[in-house]
């Protein structure tokens, strides 16, 4: 099962068509880079895009940022050619768009293996319709390349014909699927966009709820929303004070030969213990990233 507390607390989707913006992203402090190939390219432009991405990410220069390529799906006609070419380009992940079933992972992987894609290549998967809620647990446990969720939740709310709310009600069932899968397998997942970006409370709001639920980012649709996200999605200060503290209080009661540890007041048990290193070393690993020259 996959486990990571690599930061991917902003994943900021960048148009595969804009050089400029690829090029922007190695100064940006976001944690992974989504360059996109699908939704954010007009369909005349997608295969010089293809060229641009793959030649991008190639060239390097991101530092510590993750670099994902959203694809376009195999069922369009761009879809074959994309995976056939970013296989070998040296991107963390490849992002399939409108996951619906463990058909649709297969078939990815199958083209990417058969393109000499690297054994450590992931596969992310979007989840965007209604189907793929329903076949959440299928798609989580569909290949051992599969890492991460990314919740698709504009064309999910479309698909529902439901109503963008600031509550997010109408998503909440979908969302919560989702993340009990991806916990279940060992996924990251990340929580879906927010539109409009006059709307800062209301971002904030979306970006605490989704760190609530357990989310560990949320993707991105413009530069200036990284730091609020990075902000959300990293633990508090007096959160990781905590936790520390009950890893030095848990280790001196083993050494002590006891078997029941109280910190002020409260009872410590194991799965204490747990989290707060999950929660320590995801701090630590965001203080590295942000105090040397990847993502800044």
């Amino acid at each position: 099962m996959f486990q990571s507390t690599r930061p991917r607390r902003s994943a900021l989707y960048t148009p595969g068509s804009n050089l400029r913006a690829l090029e922007k992203g190695k100064t940006l402090p976001a944690d992974v880079l989504i360059m996109d190939l699908e939704d954010a390219v007009a369909p005349e432009a997608k295969r010089d895009a293809r060229i641009q991405v793959v030649n991008a990410v190639k060239a390097g220069g991101y530092g510590a940022r993750e670099v994902v390529i959203r694809v376009n799906g195999l069922n369009t006609p761009w879809g074959y050619g994309d995976l056939a070419a970013v296989a070998e380009a040296g991107a963390a992940a490849i992002l399939i768009p409108k996951v619906e079933s463990v058909e649709t992972v297969r078939q990815a992987e199958t083209v990417l293996v058969a393109n000499s894609a690297p054994e450590d290549l992931a596969l992310w998967c979007m989840m965007e319709t209604p189907r793929a809620m329903l076949n959440v647990e299928e798609i989580a446990g569909s290949s051992r390349r599969v890492q991460c969720f990314v919740m698709g939740t504009s064309d999910l709310t479309k698909d529902l014909h439901a109503v963008h709310t600031r509550d997010r009600l109408p998503l909440v069932t979908s969302l919560g699927l989702c993340m009990l899968a991806a916990r279940a397998y060992g996924l990251a997942i990340l929580d879906g966009v927010h539109l409009d970006l006059d709307d800062d409370a209301g971002f904030e709001a979306a970006c605490r709820q989704g760190a609530e639920m357990g989310f560990d980012g949320k993707t991105l649709i413009h530069p200036k929303t990284i730091a609020a996200a990075n902000t959300a999605f990293a633990p508090a200060p007096a959160e990781v004070e905590w936790s520390r503290r009950i890893i030095a209080a848990h280790a001196d009661a083993v050494a002590g030969g006891r078997g029941i540890v109280v910190l002020d007041g409260k009872l410590i048990e194991n799965l204490h213990v747990l989290n707060a290193r999950r929660i320590v070393e995801l701090a630590e690993a965001i203080a590295a990233r942000e105090g040397g020259d990847g993502a800044r």
